[in-house]
């Protein structure tokens, strides 16, 4: 504890302009933001097209369903002896028709399946970024990436499914009222041989959607581990931890391997029973038309035809059956799809409708009151009844030890997380106020990793800015930061695309995110650690930069080296996610025993 109480403006009065009580917390939103997958709704974007590949589809199966009567005329006409020609003209011209429309009508549900598929994966990612940040860790960014990838895929199949389900029983019963005219005893023999086989394999299809939801879980469990373990890899590589890293992989691919194994007894049961139902219902047929023939009541040309319909047939119901199988994984993966879409964006439903707040001229940048907030999973708060306020303009230092909550109050400030009590307010005004665009808008953050997009140096220079910067800005914050020569040693100087093959250094990518903040539009500049990976020549020259900051802005900057405390306008204590006293430096070595701690603690290993 301090030798003496915080000053009594570590805990400003509330503003005039938002007081806790007056602006209460938002709710989640109720519903998506995002709309839900519908397979109809998406069925219906096109509709010229869907309606084109359906037409071509009934057009094949018409032609199908002409060849076993053309075939039933050619028999007919060789046992009367007449021209052959006509009839064999009539079935290629068949076969032609249907081939053709088949391909066509294939093709152009390919096209609706591809632009559903975009549709999903373009709205599924667009709704992963605007999640909460406590969201994305908890769900894992290789679960997420499943949704995206495969779940996306397997919805995208669906659209041929929902084709071919309806084409192949309208096939099924078009066959049948032929088979009827033909002979209705055959029909009604061939009829229950299908039916039974029809209960097997609804049975079995039900029992294959729960299946694909387990494979998908444990496709995105593996895909978030080793997306982790790459991250890491270094970590790994440097403390031999390949064989630890291999085994628990190991374990998650077992578990991935039994479900697909489940899912594999079960497919292979499909085309089984369809075999040997269509095998049973061949065997009926033939017995049963036999003893018609004999009997007289069946003439074998429409006994040929009969077997070329029952022939026919098998695909049909074949397609109805597989299908049913592809339509339950369909199904499962909108499921998903539709729970990731669910979940609430960080913005708050009326954001849109909202019109930020002007900053007040005379209030602080940002002002604490009584912040508490606990991570998910954690029993002691992160930050607990935290009171202080930052000036308008100036650097004010955040220090502490190792888990005082220093990170979590500076991602409060950019409302990456919300307190679960107390209230923050920025320029004045409730952080609640601000639809969150505007408020981020007036900030510039660099976080603890110099975290830069798989983007071109320019466009990471430029982000949040309102307009684009021209070539003069660009190369005077380069300058600044000391890394002009750096840029233009890269193949394509501005415009290289950071990442993969060509990636800065970790000292790189830390001014390259200082250089992005001087380039801000912002009000508020975040810094968290930013002295970290720089060298001694390069802190003077951050010093330097942050200097120039703090003349215009309010500049926070969460440290833990001496230097940058020393130089502070403003310096935050906190310990055990509490404030524990705020002043200058010489103040609060004068009058704080845990600052004079730190900063002897630092200096005797200096």
């Amino acid at each position: 504890m301090a030798d003496r109480p915080a000053p009594a403006n570590t805990a400003p009065a509330p503003a005039p302009e938002a007081t806790p009580e007056a602006i209460a917390e938002p709710a989640p939103a109720p519903g998506p933001r995002t709309p839900r997958v519908r397979l109809r709704r998406e069925l219906a974007v096109h509709p010229v097209r869907l309606a084109a590949a359906l037409a071509l589809a009934v057009l094949a199966t018409a032609a199908a369903l002409a060849l076993p009567l053309l075939v039933r005329r050619i028999v007919g006409d060789f046992s009367g002896h007449r021209s052959l020609a006509p009839g064999l003209l009539m079935m290629a011209a068949a076969a032609l028709t249907g081939a053709a429309a088949q391909a066509l009508s294939g093709f152009q549900l390919a096209r609706i399946g591809e632009g559903m598929t975009f549709r999903l994966r373009t709205a599924l990612m667009a709704h992963a970024l605007r999640l909460p940040l406590p969201v994305v860790r908890a769900r894992g960014t290789g679960e997420l990436a499943a949704r995206v990838t495969s779940d996306a895929q397997l919805l995208g199949q669906v659209v041929e499914v929902a084709m071919q389900l309806p084409l192949a029983a309208l096939s099924v019963l078009a066959t049948l009222a032929v088979m009827v005219w033909i002979d209705w005893v055959l029909t009604a023999v061939t009829v229950a041989a299908l039916a039974l086989l029809t209960g097997l394999v609804l049975v079995i299809t039900r029992r294959m959607r729960a299946n694909v939801t387990g494979q998908q879980d444990a496709v995105g469990r593996i895909a978030q581990r080793f997306t982790a373990d790459l991250e890491a890899l270094t970590t790994i590589k440097a403390y031999r931890a390949e064989p630890l890293a291999d085994r628990v992989l190991a374990e998650d691919a077992e578990h991935l391997r039994a479900v697909s194994l489940t899912g594999a007894r079960l497919g292979a049961l499909v085309p089984a029973v369809l075999t040997l139902g269509n095998q049973f219902a061949m065997i009926a047929v033939i017995v049963t038309g036999g003893a018609r023939l004999a009997a007289g009541g069946l003439t074998v040309a429409a006994f040929a035809a009969f077997l070329l319909y029952l022939l026919q047939t098998v695909p049909s119901v074949n397609t109805l059956a597989t299908g049913f199988g592809r339509l339950q994984a369909g199904l499962a993966a909108r499921d998903r799809c539709n729970d990731l879409l669910a979940l609430p964006p960080e913005a708050d439903p009326d954001d849109a409708d909202r019109t930020a707040p002007t900053p007040a001229p005379d209030a602080p940048a940002v002002v604490f009151r009584t912040v508490s907030y606990t991570h998910t999973g954690t029993r002691r708060a992160a930050l607990s009844a935290a009171s202080f306020s930052v000036p308008r303009t100036g650097l004010t230092a955040v220090v502490g030890p190792s888990g005082a909550g220093k990170s979590t109050a500076l991602a409060l400030v950019g409302r990456f997380l919300r307190p679960g009590a107390g209230s923050v307010s920025v320029l004045g005004h409730d952080i609640r106020a601000w639809p969150l665009g505007a408020l981020r808008a007036r900030m510039a953050y660099v976080d603890q990793e110099f975290t830069l997009l798989e983007a071109s140096a320019r466009d990471n220079l430029q982000l949040g800015r309102a307009g684009a910067a021209d070539e003069r800005e660009l190369a005077r914050a380069l300058a600044t930061v000391g890394l002009a020569e750096d840029v233009q040693r890269l193949p394509h100087g501005l415009d290289t695309v950071l990442g993969r093959e060509f990636d800065l250094s970790g000292g790189q990518r830390q001014r390259m995110a200082l250089a992005r903040a001087l380039l801000a539009d912002a009000d508020i500049v975040l810094l968290d650690e930013p002295t970290s990976q720089l060298d001694g020549l390069n802190e003077l020259r951050f010093r330097e930069i942050v200097d120039r900051l703090a003349r215009r802005r309010a500049v926070v900057v969460v440290a833990h080296r001496l230097t940058t405390v020393q130089h502070a306008d403003h310096v935050i204590m906190m310990d055990r996610g509490a404030v524990v006293d705020a002043a200058d430096h010489p103040t609060l070595l004068a009058r704080c025993a845990p600052y004079r701690a730190l900063v002897s603690s630092q200096t005797s290993h200096r």
